[in-house]
């Protein structure tokens, strides 16, 4: 009888979350549209928010960052909904940025492009996935992106490769091995409610303070989690 109550306890919490996670997801459904109104090239654009695209939340900051900071270059890990959206601002705010995506499967791209014709100044580089070790666990990672990604970015979107149960995503800490003390940037880091991305975040964090690299921190969640986190210029990102 403890047993099941025991049980019967642990289950209520877990809906109590569920629950509390879904009504913060419709919260920023609504905080994500009051931020995108009067701009009607956003408005009309079609995006498929959540499941394995960024939830609203993550619309809502990366809408901010690219309104409030209006970055030169972009650099995102992951062809998808996020690209419609940096090409669509490409085109209408940023007309002097520049978009390199980085995407693991040809297959998708093709199809992708059926779809939605990005914009001149989004570049697509395919990388395969392959396997290989970080701390003694499997994890995925692109192939050649050490060929392809030659200079710093002022945003970088990181929502792939697929994750990994521990250190997920790992390919933007070794790139931000890089960076300096006079570097600028944002990082924003999707589903970090995880455990592989957030072991990834605290070795990035751990790397960059060894740099003496000063860094501001936010999270924004609903019924996924997106981090954030940039340097003394983008310090305004952990109160978004």
């Amino acid at each position: 009888m403890l047993k099941k109550i025991k049980n019967l306890i642990r289950e209520n919490r877990q809906l109590y979350r569920d629950n509390l996670l879904q009504l913060k997801e419709l919260e920023w459904a609504h905080v994500y549209h009051d931020s995108i109104r009067g701009k009607q090239w956003l408005e009309r654009l079609p995006l498929n928010i959540g499941r394995w695209a960024g939830n609203y939340s993550f619309f809502y900051v990366l809408n901010r960052i690219l309104t409030d900071f209006k970055p030169n270059s972009i650099l995102e890990f992951g062809l998808g909904e996020s690209s419609k959206f940096v090409s669509t601002y490409l085109e209408n705010e940023l007309r002097n940025s520049n978009h390199l995506i980085i995407e693991q499967d040809e297959t998708w791209y093709q199809n992708f492009k059926l779809k939605f014709q990005l914009s001149l100044r989004s570049k697509v580089a395919i990388c395969p996935l392959y396997k290989r070790k970080v701390f003694n666990c499997d994890i995925n990672s692109y192939s050649g992106i050490e060929d392809i990604i030659n200079q710093n970015f002022d945003l970088y979107i990181v929502d792939g490769p697929f994750g990994s149960e521990n250190y997920s995503r790992y390919d933007i800490v070794e790139l931000a091995q890089g960076f300096t003390k006079n570097d600028e940037f944002i990082i924003i880091i999707d589903d970090y409610q995880r455990i592989g991305e957030k072991e990834t975040v605290q070795e990035l964090l751990k790397m960059l303070k060894e740099k003496g690299i000063t860094i501001y921190w936010g999270e924004y969640s609903g019924n996924k989690s997106v981090g954030v986190l940039g340097t003394e210029k983008y310090k305004s990102i952990k109160s978004f």
